[in-house]
């Protein structure tokens, strides 16, 4: 089992303030808001979904840029949010800003 990749566009709702590890590592928190149509069991559904995501390093800095209402794309994958936690949150490896709002 080795795949763990997310791909997903969404409109960001929250941006938190840029951060550092206690290694001097930037790291920023945001949601994505995703809403699409998808094909399942052969029949459109109508799917909406809130991510909550997390940027760390170059990333970061690039996505302190992001306000709410900024349509992006993310790619990355998904882990628990620490370690005794059952929420997920995606960790982003791939940032492009779609569209500024």
């Amino acid at each position: 089992m080795n795949s763990n990749r997310l791909v997903l566009t969404g409109e960001v709702t929250e941006v938190a303030e840029l951060r550092y590890t206690p290694a001097g590592i930037p790291v920023i928190s945001l949601t994505l808001k995703h809403a699409s149509r998808q094909i399942e069991a052969g029949m459109q559904r109508k799917v909406e979904c809130e991510v909550p995501a997390i940027a760390m390093a170059k990333l970061a800095e690039k996505a302190k840029g992001l306000k709410a209402g900024d349509i992006a794309e993310v790619a990355g994958f998904l882990a628990k949010r620490s370690l005794n936690s059952r929420q997920l949150i995606l960790h982003i490896n791939e940032l492009e800003i779609i569209e500024k709002g």
